[in-house]
């Protein structure tokens, strides 16, 4: 895939969404930071039933720290894996509190360096939060990239390597909403809804299947 077709596939999903962001409900980076590591391997949809009760009674390092694992539990039980997602937002809490007056880093390394915040989290944080460009390339953003042949392949660091280096600049900060809601509602896995996306001529997998 060429650059000018490229460019043409971001213009049109700007014009279709000029203002993408997550799906997860946040009202401060630090917010933010915590539904990330929540949305490990779950839903947006349950994390952010989850974090509506848990943000009204605690949305800070302190307060969540106070609350405890055993604390913390009740709010995030229906979240997968929820047991040790407890474990490592406490240590967070402390990490934060600890090493960096109870304010989420802005930095990849010291926010890789807290407990259940891997590449994929720090990304997000690091594009949403602090408008920096950053790919957290996820199940959806991997399959869009591979399938329309906007920066194909063959593991999730080769891909988002590839979308930091083709996608153009223009379109870099916020090209990671956009593929991963294509991804979510247009592009999916199964059945993808190729009558009702917007970039279908110019996607290479049209191009497989017409062969």
């Amino acid at each position: 895939m060429n650059r000018e077709k490229r460019t043409a596939i971001f213009t049109r999903l700007r014009a279709e969404n000029p203002d993408p962001t997550t799906e997860l409900e946040f009202k401060t980076t630090f917010e933010l930071l915590i539904a990330v590591i929540l949305s490990a391997q779950a839903t947006d949809v349950s994390v952010n039933k989850a974090t509506r009760v848990l943000y009204k009674e605690a949305n800070t390092p302190e307060a969540i720290l106070a609350l405890g694992v055993d604390g913390l539990k009740p709010f995030i039980k229906t979240i997968g894996l929820f047991n040790t997602k407890a474990e490592n937002v406490i240590k967070t809490c402390k990490a934060l509190v600890d090493n960096h007056e109870s304010v989420v880093p802005a930095t990849r390394e010291a926010l890789e360096a807290l407990p259940g915040v891997g590449r994929k989290t720090a990304n997000v944080v690091l594009n949403t939060a602090f408008r920096q460009p950053a790919m957290a390339v996820d199940t959806h953003i991997f399959r869009v990239s591979n399938r329309t042949g906007i920066a194909p392949g063959k593991n999730v660091l080769n891909v988002e390597k590839r979308l930091l280096r083709l996608v153009p600049s223009e379109f870099l900060l916020d090209a990671h909403h956009w593929l991963i809601l294509h991804g979510r509602y247009v592009c999916t896995a199964r059945k993808p809804r190729c009558g009702a996306c917007t970039i279908y001529d110019l996607c290479d997998f049209k191009q497989k299947t017409e062969e």
